[in-house]
């Protein structure tokens, strides 16, 4: 697993910054930046949040992506590149860009995204009623699917 320290740096460096001018764009001490790319500490939930909106990246990528995501709609893996997000440009890691855009979600039932997945993903190695199958089973698992209590 790649650590936040290292995750923090080559971003930091990779867009030409120092650390007193990534301290100046996230409000912390140049000193603040210098522990968390030492691994001595780790940026606080809000910083975070100003760190994964300053470099693009998921608030997962920048914690070195401990957990595997999967979108919680469609059950398709998620990274940087596929995590929608909120209107205000904040990354919504839950759903994929294709279930939910611009703060709203694009399946309203469960049977229209199973029908678009099937004749999406059947192949000549997985037919159209196993990919039925499959889905069926799958997503009512994820948490976007279950009845609201």
């Amino acid at each position: 697993m790649v650590e936040t320290k290292n995750v923090l740096y080559e971003l930091r460096t990779k867009q030409g910054l120092t650390q007193d001018e990534l301290a100046e764009k996230v409000h912390v001490t140049r000193q603040a930046v210098s522990r968390w790319e030492t691994g001595e500490t780790v940026p606080n939930t809000e910083t975070l949040k100003l760190l994964s909106k300053l470099f693009d990246v998921s608030i997962n990528t920048l914690l070195g992506s401990p957990r595997k995501l999967i979108c919680q709609c469609c059950g398709m893996p998620l990274d940087d590149t596929s995590m929608s997000k909120e209107p205000d440009g904040s990354f919504q890691e839950e759903y994929c860009k294709w279930c939910y855009t611009d703060g709203k979600f694009v399946y309203t039932n469960l049977e229209e995204l199973t029908d678009f997945l099937v004749a999406h993903m059947s192949n000549e190695n997985w037919s159209s009623a196993q990919a039925r199958a499959y889905f069926e089973a799958q997503l009512p698992t994820l948490n976007h699917w279950h009845p609201k209590k």
